[in-house]
């Protein structure tokens, strides 16, 4: 599956790779989520491609589905490729905290030996925050003699805490988010069962992050949605809608909802925001102000569910043409 958006940083590793000087060392920095991980396997996949050869003559990192380093890559198998991320604890599916020296170190087996399907070899980090400090300096000696013909991604979503002398040696590519286009397009594929409407509701809650949507999958954001739409367009005189959706969002079962109707309602107020104008566009302002500071203190006080539904559910109304909400 060819990438989605980020067609800049395409161009600047196929650039560097034709050129014959292509760094060892790539920091992919940027929001969590962006497809960052997604861009580090194709680069990693076309470039065994590459070696293996015959050189694959397809636009920026695709490659055909069919090729042999494909398949292997599909099944976890490829001898030159190792992907390093947090492991799963112990009788657990909880991830461990952090990537450990242990797992570093055994990258040294890995370059112990010469490549064996080419003269390349690709090493993944995903993602290099959680190397613990033990394993940063550990990884900091293969940077800065890097094994022949072995080229690293490191993928970050807070380099500014990486040790100084890692970002050093490494090229950089920032990655953005995707804009609303290039959202739905990735979720059309990443979920191609969803409803068109669900997909557009997911694009909302994004933020630009496809990852981050695939966190408020089949959760119906859309009718969530609907519900937010309705107190805008007709408020709500008899505490009907409000009280429905305090319920339904005030349940253990129902978290990862509620954490998508507190991103949803300043999202949706700015939105109105920016349709009004004069002493109307003053109250959206002022009631996505407060919204906005409501929703990032409720879940990490531990606002009362039902409560902040209710209140933030009250601002929507009172957008609606006879403000309708007590």
């Amino acid at each position: 599956m060819s990438l989605v958006g980020h067609n800049s940083q395409i161009a600047a590793f196929r650039e560097a790779a034709d050129s014959g000087r292509l760094h060892h060392a790539w920091l992919l920095t940027g929001p969590e989520g962006v497809g960052k991980a997604s861009f580090a396997l194709a680069a990693a996949t076309r470039l065994l491609a590459d070696a293996a050869g015959p050189r694959v003559h397809l636009p920026g990192l695709e490659t055909p589905g069919d090729h042999a380093v494909v398949n292997y890559i599909r099944a976890g198998s490829h001898p030159d490729l190792r992907i390093l991320a947090r492991l799963t604890k112990d009788k657990s599916e909880d991830l461990a905290r952090s990537i450990s020296i242990d797992q570093v170190r055994s990258l040294q087996s890995l370059f112990a030996t010469t490549p064996s399907l080419s003269p390349r070899r690709v090493v993944i980090i995903d993602a290099i925050d959680d190397l613990e400090r033990p394993a940063a300096n550990a990884l900091l000696k293969n940077l800065e003699e890097p094994p022949a013909g072995t080229i690293f991604f490191l993928i970050s979503h807070a380099p500014g805490r990486l040790l100084p002398t890692i970002r050093s040696r490494c090229r950089l590519l920032r990655f953005a988010g995707l804009d609303d286009g290039q959202m739905l397009l990735a979720l059309q594929r990443l979920l191609p069962d969803e409803p068109r409407d669900e997909i557009e509701a997911l694009v909302g809650v994004g933020r630009g992050s496809p990852g981050r949507s695939l966190g408020f999958a089949g959760l119906d954001i859309a009718a969530l949605d609907q519900a937010i739409d309705r107190l805008v367009g007709e408020g709500d005189p008899t505490n009907a809608v409000r009280a429905a959706l305090a319920k339904q969002l005030s349940t253990k079962a129902s978290q990862a909802r509620y954490e998508a109707y507190l991103e949803r309602v300043p999202a949706r107020i700015a939105a109105e925001a920016r349709r009004r104008e004069g002493p109307a566009l003053a109250k959206a302002v002022a009631l996505w102000e407060e919204a906005r500071r409501v929703s990032e203190s409720a879940v990490h006080l531990s606002l009362d569910q039902p409560t902040t539904v209710f209140e933030l559910a009250t601002m929507l109304a009172k957008l609606a043409p006879t403000g309708s909400a007590r």
